[in-house]
C-alpha cells in the first residue's frame, strides 16, 4: 500500500473577523451598525507536500502565503477544512516521549523571531529540553553539535543573539528548529532579511541539510530566481487561493495561468536585455471585497464576460500541472 503524503491540505479556508468595540455591539442589537467585516485570508486551498519535495509558495504581498505557513505550523487552526500529516490531523497527532516535533518554521527576521533574553546554548536547547528529546547529561555536545552542523562556531555558544550578524542569527534560527528533529521546515521569506552573498550561503546550508537529514521543504518566498533555484515544484497564491501549481521547471519555462506569466515577466534574465520591467498591472483588489468570478479578471490582459461572472476551478492542464483559468479549460 502507497504510505501517504507528509502533507495534505483539503478546501483550508482561514477566516480573519473585524472585531466590535462596546458601542459597535450596543449598536449592532439594535440593528444600527453593518455586520463586522471578515477577511478570508486564504480560502479553498488544497494541494499535497511529498516526502523529500521542496514546494515554493509565491505570489505578490498580501496573497495568503504566510497565513498559510502558519496553519501549516499549527500556529494558526484553520477555520474550515483539514491539514493532515502523513494521513492523520496535525493538530490531532501525539507525541510519543522523547520522538521530534515534525514541523518546524524558520522565520523572516532572525533577530525578532530569537529571545534577546536568553544564550545561544538556550535559544537552541530549550526545546529538546523541554520535550525530552535528548538527555540532560547530552545537551551540551548536542547543541555544538547542531552549531557545527549549521556554520556557528561552537564557542559562542555563550553569546546573546544581537552580538551575531544577521546571517549567523539565521543559522541559529535554524539549529533551533533542528533540535527538535523535524521532519517538515516551513521556511517563511527566510532569507529575504539578509544580504545576496549571505543568501546563498543560507539556500546552500538548507539543500546540504536536505541531503543530509532527509528533509522535507514548503519554501515562502516572493523572490523568484531563488524559488526557481531551490523549489521542485510551485504553487502560485494569489488573494488567498491557489491559481497554479507545477513542476518548477516547467512552470518557468512555460507559465500557463495569466498571473504567473505576468510575475515571471518581472524576472530579469541576462538573455533578455535591455529590456522595460514592470510590475503586473494594477493594483490587487482589498481582500475585504475581493472581486466576483476570477479574482485576477480586473488586471487580466485576457479577461472575458466569462471571467467577471465564475470562479474557474484549479484543474489539472496536464500531467502534474494545475490551472485555475477559464482559458485553460480544454480536454488534457
Amino acid at each position: 500500500m502507497k504510505p501517504p503524503p507528509l502533507v495534505e491540505a483539503h478546501d483550508v479556508v482561514k477566516v480573519f473577523g473585524e472585531s466590535r468595540d462596546l458601542v459597535g455591539t450596543v449598536l449592532g442589537r439594535f440593528g444600527l451598525e453593518r455586520p463586522p467585516r471578515a477577511v478570508r485570508a486564504v480560502d479553498g486551498v488544497g494541494f499535497v507536500v511529498n516526502e523529500g519535495e521542496v514546494v515554493g509558495v509565491v505570489g505578490e504581498s498580501g496573497c495568503g502565503k504566510s497565513t498559510l505557513a502558519r496553519m501549516l505550523a499549527d500556529i494558526l487552526r484553520p477555520t474550515s477544512g483539514e491539514i493532515l500529516f502523513r494521513g492523520r490531523p496535525l493538530a490531532e497527532r501525539k507525541r510519543q516521549p522523547g520522538a521530534g516535533l515534525p514541523v518546524q518554521m524558520i522565520f523572516q527576521d532572525p533577530f525578532s523571531s530569537l529571545n534577546p533574553r536568553k544564550r545561544v546554548e538556550a535559544l537552541i536547547g530549550e526545546a529538546p529540553r523541554v520535550h525530552r528529546i535528548v538527555p540532560a547529561d547530552e545537551m551540551d555536545a548536542y547543541v555544538e553539535s547542531l552549531m557545527e552542523r549549521c556554520g556557528v562556531d561552537r564557542a559562542a555558544k555563550g553569546r546573546f543573539a544581537h552580538q551575531f550578524s544577521g546571517g549567523q542569527r539565521q543559522r541559529i534560527g535554524i539549529a533551533r528548529a533542528l533540535a527538535v528533529k523535524p521532519e517538515l521546515l516551513i521556511c517563511d521569506e527566510a532569507v529575504s532579511a539578509l544580504d545576496v552573498s549571505i543568501q546563498a550561503q543560507i539556500i546552500n546550508l538548507f539543500m546540504d541539510l536536505r541531503d543530509e537529514l532527509g528533509l522535507t521543504y514548503v519554501f515562502i518566498s516572493h523572490d523568484l530566481g531563488v524559488v526557481e533555484h531551490v523549489c521542485d515544484r510551485v504553487l502560485v497564491m494569489y488573494l488567498g487561493r491557489i491559481v497554479e501549481s507545477a513542476p518548477a521547471g516547467e512552470l518557468f519555462r512555460a507559465p500557463s495561468h495569466p498571473y504567473t506569466r505576468a510575475l515571471l515577466a518581472g524576472v530579469p534574465r541576462i538573455e533578455r536585455r535591455r529590456t522595460a520591467y514592470a510590475p503586473v498591472e494594477g493594483d490587487m483588489p482589498s481582500p475585504l471585497d475581493p472581486p466576483p468570478g476570477c479574482r485576477f479578471h480586473p488586471r487580466c490582459p485576457f479577461a472575458m464576460a466569462r471571467c467577471r461572472e465564475e470562479t474557474p476551478a484549479l484543474r489539472e492542464i496536464a500531467p502534474g500541472r494545475l490551472s485555475a483559468c477559464h482559458l485553460d479549460e480544454s480536454p488534457i
